[in-house]
């Protein structure tokens, strides 16, 4: 299978991956700030012009984009999350247990919600 457009989503992501290690570095950091942020937006900027001027995309390309685009937030997601287990097992014992908490505790009250409501 194919996946039209990734030409455009890669130039838009390779884009925005080097102003994010621009900004990082511009804040004194040693990571990319923001590059798929940026990429994100100058993917949408793109497709504004598009509209605007009236060209049209390859049909399979506009498939290909919105593929990759549905992509995009489970990745962005699954990204930071891993960033906040390093951050929490680097920092020592109140972040897990705060995290464990947070789970335990809903966990817990769902019974005794479910049982509120039946009443």
């Amino acid at each position: 299978m194919g996946i039209y457009g990734l030409g455009i989503i890669g130039a838009c992501m390779f884009a925005g991956c080097f102003l994010g290690n621009l900004l990082g570095a511009a804040l004194g950091l040693n990571s990319d700030v923001g590059g798929v942020g940026f990429a994100m937006v100058f993917f949408i900027l793109i497709q504004v012009y598009l509209a605007k001027t009236g060209k049209k995309l390859n049909p399979k390309t506009e498939g290909g984009i919105e593929f990759i685009s549905a992509l995009y937030i489970p990745v962005v997601v699954a990204m930071s999350m891993n960033q906040d287990v390093y951050s929490a097992v680097a920092s020592g014992l109140v972040p897990i247990i705060s995290g464990i908490l947070a789970v335990i505790i809903p966990l817990l009250t769902i019974p005794l919600i479910s049982k509120l409501a039946k009443d």
